[in-house]
């Protein structure tokens, strides 16, 4: 497992009992998360100064039980970039910490592409609030980010300003990404790094419904059309618990390397929990690279 271990404005305090306690800069929050299915006794004396707890509901969903006194939005640091924390209604902060350890690596083939003397352009679908795309923009690359979520792209930019690359060439897209990639394949557009966070589950605008086990296939198969005659490297994630990061690695080798050379493997990322010592996982990324890491 890969943890992401570069944080200073980010901590994960504590994990028992399907909840994390978790300190976002200077405001503690406590959100449930299934991976936490042990009921150890808490370690930290801190989950009493929780400034907001999410409650699940049993309908689906759930909210926030504000304790203490808390900013609406307030912003983080990780290395130069800059992040706006803002709970929602769906317990989410608008930042995925543990995928930190993943901006690091985007931004470090980036960068040694550079450093040869290569142009880098990357497409991020599902972009959420950009940090991957802050990550490859601030290491060089020209970036398209794409999102069905206007409101997500209109945080993404916010995220852009905050981290001085408002100017960078960025595209910011609001759009159903599999008829992006469709359209982009069409106009004979093609990036040299993809990078997708697809849904676990979702419906689209026709009611039409969105399995990840069932879709993912599709998706990379699609997106391997997209690709630049000497691609650089195409990133899987996925929460999905029932879909296991070696079926996402298997399906890269069967549509990207089977094509372009180069490796696909797997792993899970997570993060360290301070109280314990030790990684809660939240999620797993498959990568495929044209050589070797």
């Amino acid at each position: 497992m890969r943890a992401a271990t570069g944080w200073a404005d980010y901590e994960l305090i504590d994990a028992t009992g399907e909840n994390r306690l978790e300190r976002w800069k200077d405001t503690l929050l406590v959100r449930p998360d299934p991976q936490v299915v042990w009921k150890t006794p808490p370690m930290s004396p801190l989950w009493a100064q929780a400034n907001a707890v999410y409650h699940r509901s049993a309908k689906g969903g759930g909210s926030w039980e504000y304790r203490r006194k808390m900013p609406e939005r307030w912003q983080i640091a990780y290395g130069a970039l800059r992040l706006i924390v803002s709970p929602t209604g769906f317990k989410h902060t608008g930042v995925f910490p543990e995928q930190a350890v993943n901006w690091d690596l985007y931004a470090d083939l980036i960068r040694r592409a550079r450093a040869d003397g290569r142009e880098v352009s990357v497409l991020n679908l599902f972009g959420y609030t950009g940090g991957a795309t802050l990550a490859c923009s601030a290491a060089g690359a020209k970036v398209c980010h794409v999102d069905a979520s206007r409101g997500m792209v209109a945080w993404g930019r916010e995220n852009a300003a905050a981290s001085g690359l408002a100017e960078r060439p960025i595209r910011w897209i609001v759009d159903d990404c599999a008829k992006f990639v469709a359209r982009e394949i069409r106009r004979g557009v093609r990036y040299d790094a993809i990078i997708m966070d697809p849904p676990s589950y979702g419906r689209g605008p026709g009611g039409e419904v969105w399995k990840l086990e069932e879709n993912i296939d599709g998706l990379i198969e699609l997106c391997a059309g997209v690709l630049s005659e000497q691609p650089l490297f195409v990133a899987v994630n996925s929460y999905t618990t029932g879909l296991s990061p070696s079926v996402m690695a298997y399906i890269l080798r069967m549509r990207v390397q089977k094509t372009h050379g180069g490796t696909a493997q797997c792993d899970e990322i997570g993060l360290p929990v301070t109280a314990t010592g030790g990684v809660v996982p939240c999620g797993a990324t498959a990568l495929w690279t044209c050589g070797q890491l």
